[in-house]
């Protein structure tokens, strides 16, 4: 089995064989805790027109969107997974945009694609390798340390089954101004809880399997 390894919508472009899309900080980790939550299912749109447009068509629907890691306006739920653990998700709808991990599962194409962070890490290498592909591409939403340390991670388990030291992956994360600037709750819509619920490997034993339906895609829980 080939591994690539892609970054951002471009990478998703020439994406190949089976995909995950990698998103830790923190739309895909936003997914899992609302799945694990009792969520039914994720609805995941490129803007913030499309979170609306689609609410009105979704009874009971939970809204979470952030736009250049912000928090938009009349929509309570910021990408955050720390607001979506304190949301009642029991059998409801989270419908999700964000400006990395949305926008890059919207530009893959292919029949075997999933969405994954750290925390289904595991779970996601195995729901792939069940597929026996030939090539494995994963892709980081974002340039930034912690995808690219979570790609690194599932790699290490998808060729040698081994756990790596995912404290060791994260170092560079760790050692940012960026994380210094996010432990310290300097950014709108960020509590620093959501570090530590984002960077735990392999909490829940699902994978993310995303389809494509009209006008979003779907992301449930597959154990």
């Amino acid at each position: 089995m080939r591994i690539i390894h892609s970054v951002g919508v471009e990478g998703a472009r020439h994406a190949r064989g089976t995909v995950v899309v990698i998103d830790v900080l923190r739309s895909f980790t936003v997914s899992a805790y609302a799945l694990a939550g009792g969520a039914r299912e994720c609805r995941l749109v490129t803007t913030v027109d499309e979170v609306r447009a689609l609410a009105m068509k979704t009874p009971g629907a939970v809204l979470c969107a952030e736009v250049d890691t912000l928090p938009v306006e009349g929509i309570a739920i910021s990408n955050s997974p720390t607001q979506i653990r304190a949301a009642d998700l029991e059998d409801r709808i989270l419908i999700q945009r964000s400006s990395a991990g949305t926008q890059v599962a919207a530009t893959v194409r292919g029949d075997a694609i999933f969405a994954a962070s750290l925390v289904v890490a595991r779970a996601t290498v195995q729901a792939c390798l069940l597929r026996k592909p030939h090539e494995l591409t994963l892709i980081a939403s974002g340039d930034f340390p912690e995808d690219h340390a979570c790609a690194s991670y599932m790699e290490s388990i998808a060729l040698g089954g081994q756990t790596p030291d995912i404290g060791a992956l994260l170092e560079p994360l760790r050692r940012s101004e960026r994380y210094r600037s996010l432990r310290a709750g300097e950014q709108p819509g960020f509590p620093p809880t959501d570090l530590d619920l984002a960077l735990e490997a392999d909490r829940f034993d699902f994978a993310m399997p995303l389809s494509r339906e009209t006008g979003y895609l779907r992301l449930t829980a597959s154990f």
